[in-house]
C-alpha cells in the first residue's frame, strides 16, 4: 500500500499537477473550508482522544490551523515569486536569481498530543510550497486519525494529497519508500529511528522534538500574573502532554516558598478542589502513557518531595497537576522529558545561577524566563541555546507567523510555521543568467602572466582589471 500510494503521487507531481498557485491555493482554501464546516467533527475527535477541553481545541488548535492556511493564502503568490540578488563582479554582465521549487513528495508523520494541528500545519506548508503528500496521523490519537482519514479526500486533491492510517508496521513500510523529505513531530527516540531511515536513500528531515524546556523564575515579576502564565502554559496545555509546556521551574531557594503558594492558590482556582473531576483538563492519552507518569512519582525520592497534587485515577486517566520541590536531579523525572502534569521547581541560591543548571542538560525546544531585571534578560538570550524562547509567558511565541518554530540539537532540527513552512517544503535553486557579451579573454588557456594578473585584479575587485577584461585585454590570436 506504501509503495502503491508513492507511485500514485510521484505520477501526480511528474505530472506538474501540485506546481501551479491556482492548485496550491485551491487546496489551502478547501482546508479553511474543511475547519469551518467541520469544526464540530474536529472538537468531538480531540475530545474522544484526550478529553480535550472545547475551548483548548479551538484554541490550541482549529484557530491556530486556520491561521495558518490563511497566512499561507495571504503569501503565497509572494513566496513563490523568484527572489532578484546581486550578481558578482566575476560574472558581470548577468543577473542572478533564488528560485523556490518544490521538493516532490514528502512525508509527514504527526503526533497525538497536538493531533489535529500537528497533521495539518506541515501539510499546510508542504501544499504551499507545491509538493504531493503523504499525512500519517498518530495512531495514539485514533478517532483523530479517522478522521483524517475520512475528511480529508472529501476536500483536497486525493491524488496528490494522501493519508495513510496505521502503527509501527505501517510507519515503517512508509519509512522504506523513498521520499523528497520527511517531517516528523514526536519523540526523540523514534526521530532517531525516522533519521536513520532517511538515510538509507539520503532524504532530508525535518524534526520537531521536544526536551526538557525550562522555566526561570526570578523574585521581582509580578507573580500572580507569571503563576497564571505558568499555569495555562503547563495544565492548559493538554495537562502537560506539549513539547513547549514547561518541564521544571528554577528560582532561588527564598523565593521558592511563595512561589509555591501562589501556584497553589492559581491551581485550586482553575481547577477545583478535585482536579480529576474538572472538564477543563485533558486526561492522560492511553494507560500506557498513564502507567509511565505514575512510575515516575510513585519512586520514594520523588514521591516524599509532592508539595501539591499528586492525586491519580487509572480507569479515567485522569493525573492532577501536580508540584514537586527540590527532586534530586539523578531520578527519571528529573533526567527524561516529563510530557505530563508534573512540574518539580528547582532551586539555586542567586537567580544567575540558573543558566547553568539549563545549560547542564541538553538544548530545549523552548526557554522561558520571568523577570523584570534586563540584565538577566540579556544574559538570557545570549547564553542559553534553545529551539526557541520567551520572555514573562509561556508558549505564546509559536503563534507568530513571522517566528521560526523548531528545536536545535536533542530537540530537533528545521522549523517550520508561516513562510517558514513553505521553505522547509522547497529547495532555493540558483540561477544564474549570462549573455554572450562580456566575454574576458583572460579566464581561458593558454594561461600567462598577464591573464593571471587581470583575473586576480578582477577577483579582488578591481575595477581596472575589469575594464581590461571587458575590452578583451590580453588580446587572443585568432
Amino acid at each position: 500500500m506504501a509503495g502503491e500510494a508513492v507511485r500514485e503521487l510521484r505520477a501526480s507531481f511528474a505530472a506538474g499537477r501540485t506546481r501551479p498557485a491556482e492548485w496550491r491555493a485551491a487546496q489551502l482554501r478547501a482546508l479553511v473550508r474543511m475547519i469551518d464546516e467541520k469544526e464540530a467533527d474536529i472538537t468531538a475527535a480531540l475530545h474522544g482522544d484526550l478529553a480535550k477541553p472545547h475551548m483548548e481545541s479551538y484554541l490550541h488548535e482549529i484557530s491556530l490551523a486556520k491561521s495558518s492556511c490563511k497566512f499561507a493564502l495571504n503569501g503565497l503568490k509572494n513566496w513563490m515569486k523568484p527572489e532578484k540578488v546581486p550578481a558578482a563582479i566575476t560574472t558581470f554582465p548577468s543577473s542572478a536569481t533564488i528560485v523556490p521549487e518544490p521538493l516532490g513528495v514528502v512525508l509527514i508523520i504527526s503526533a497525538w498530543n497536538y493531533p489535529f494541528l500537528l497533521s495539518i500545519d506541515p501539510v499546510i506548508g508542504a501544499i504551499a510550497a507545491g509538493n504531493a503528500v503523504v499525512l500519517k496521523p498518530s495512531e495514539i490519537a485514533p478517532a483523530t486519525s479517522s478522521m483524517f482519514a475520512k475528511l480529508l479526500p472529501e476536500y483536497v486533491d486525493s491524488t496528490c494529497i494522501k493519508v495513510v492510517e496505521g502503527g509501527v508496521s505501517e510507519t515503517t513500510a512508509l519509512l522504506e519508500q523513498r521520499w523528497d523529505k520527511i517531517f516528523y513531530t514526536g519523540s526523540g527516540t523514534v526521530g532517531r529511528i525516522v533519521l536513520a531511515a532517511a538515510a538509507k536513500h539520503l532524504t532530508p528531515v525535518a524534526l520537531e522534538l521536544g526536551g526538557k524546556c525550562p522555566a526561570i523564575v526570578d523574585s521581582d515579576v509580578d507573580l500572580h500574573v507569571a503563576v497564571k502564565r505558568l499555569a495555562v502554559g503547563k495544565w492548559g496545555c493538554n495537562n502537560g502532554q506539549a513539547c513547549i509546556a514547561p518541564d521544571y521551574i528554577i528560582t532561588t531557594k527564598s523565593f521558592a516558598p511563595e512561589l509555591v503558594d501562589s501556584l497553589k492558590r492559581v491551581l485550586e482556582r482553575f481547577y477545583g478542589k478535585d482536579p480529576l473531576e474538572s472538564a477543563d483538563l485533558s486526561r492522560i492519552v492511553n494507560s500506557k502513557h498513564f502507567q509511565r507518569l505514575t512510575d515516575l512519582i510513585e519512586e520514594k525520592r520523588v514521591a516524599d518531595k509532592i508539595v501539591y497534587g499528586g492525586q491519580t485515577d487509572e480507569k479515567k486517566l485522569k493525573i492532577a497537576p501536580t508540584i514537586l520541590l527540590d527532586v534530586p536531579q539523578d531520578t527519571a523525572l528529573m533526567t527524561g522529558e516529563i510530557f505530563g502534569p508534573f512540574l518539580p521547581i528547582v532551586t539555586v541560591e542567586k537567580i544567575e545561577d540558573s543558566i547553568d543548571v539549563v545549560n547542564s542538560k541538553t538544548k530545549p525546544l523552548a526557554a522561558y524566563l520571568f523577570t523584570k531585571n534586563k540584565k538577566l534578560q540579556q544574559d538570557f538570550v545570549a547564553n542559553v541555546p534553545a529551539g526557541g524562547m520567551l520572555v514573562n509567558d509561556v508558549a505564546l511565541h509559536l503563534t507568530n507567523p513571522y517566528l521560526p518554530f523548531g528545536g536545535v540539537g536533542d530537540s530537533g532540527t528545521g522549523s517550520y510555521h508561516g513562510k517558514f513552512s513553505f521553505d522547509c517544503f522547497s529547495h532555493k535553486k540558483a540561477v544564474l543568467v549570462r549573455g554572450f557579451g562580456g566575454e574576458a579573454a583572460a579566464r581561458y588557456p593558454p594561461y600567462t602572466p598577464e591573464k593571471q594578473k587581470i583575473l586576480r585584479g578582477l577577483i579582488n575587485g578591481s575595477f581596472i582589471a575589469l575594464i581590461l577584461a571587458l575590452l578583451g585585454f590580453p588580446r587572443e590570436r585568432r
